[in-house]
C-alpha cells in the first residue's frame, strides 16, 4: 500500500501559497506560510496533517492491541496536537485519549495506550520528535 499527496506551491515562503491534495479524492486544502506560522481556521498546514495521521493511526493501533488482550474497544476518541515553532521546527507531539472499552480497568487501559503510542508506524515515523502522552482515560 502507496499512499500519496500532491502540493502545488507558488511564490516564496512567506508571501506565497499552495494546495494539496489527496490522491484518495477526499480533499483539498489550501497551505501558507502565515497559517503554518500564526494559525488559521480556513487554512490548514503540514502539522495539522501529521496530526490527523497520528490521530488515525494512534487509534488503529490502540484498537488493535486492545483487541489482542481480548478486550476490543467500543470507542476511540484520539487527539494529537503538533508542535511548530518557526525556525525550530516541530518540537512536540501530544497525543490523548478516551475510550470505552468493556472489561478492562484504568491501569490496562493506559498501558495498552502507552504501547500503542511505541508501536503506532506514525509514532515510529516521528521518533526525532518528542512524542508523549497526556491522556488515556478510560470511560
Amino acid at each position: 500500500m502507496i499512499s500519496t499527496a500532491r502540493t502545488e506551491w507558488e511564490g516564496d515562503l512567506f508571501s506565497g501559497s499552495g494546495t494539496t491534495t489527496l490522491a484518495s479524492g477526499v480533499g483539498t486544502f489550501a497551505v501558507n506560510w502565515k497559517a503554518r506560522a500564526d494559525g488559521a481556521a480556513s487554512t490548514t498546514t503540514p502539522e495539522e496533517l501529521l496530526a490527523a495521521a497520528h490521530a488515525s493511526c494512534y487509534s488503529m493501533q490502540l484498537s488493535n492491541t486492545l483487541a489482542g488482550a481480548g478486550t476490543p474497544p467500543t470507542s476511540l476518541t484520539t487527539g494529537a496536537r503538533v508542535t511548530f515553532k518557526p525556525g525550530e521546527g516541530i518540537t512536540a507531539i501530544e497525543l490523548a485519549v478516551v475510550g470505552s472499552v468493556t472489561g478492562i480497568d484504568q491501569e490496562a487501559f493506559a498501558a495498552a495506550a502507552a504501547d500503542a503510542k511505541v508501536n503506532c508506524p506514525v509514532s515510529g515515523a516521528l521518533r526525532a520528535v518528542p512524542i508523549s502522552l497526556v491522556e488515556a482515560t478510560l470511560i
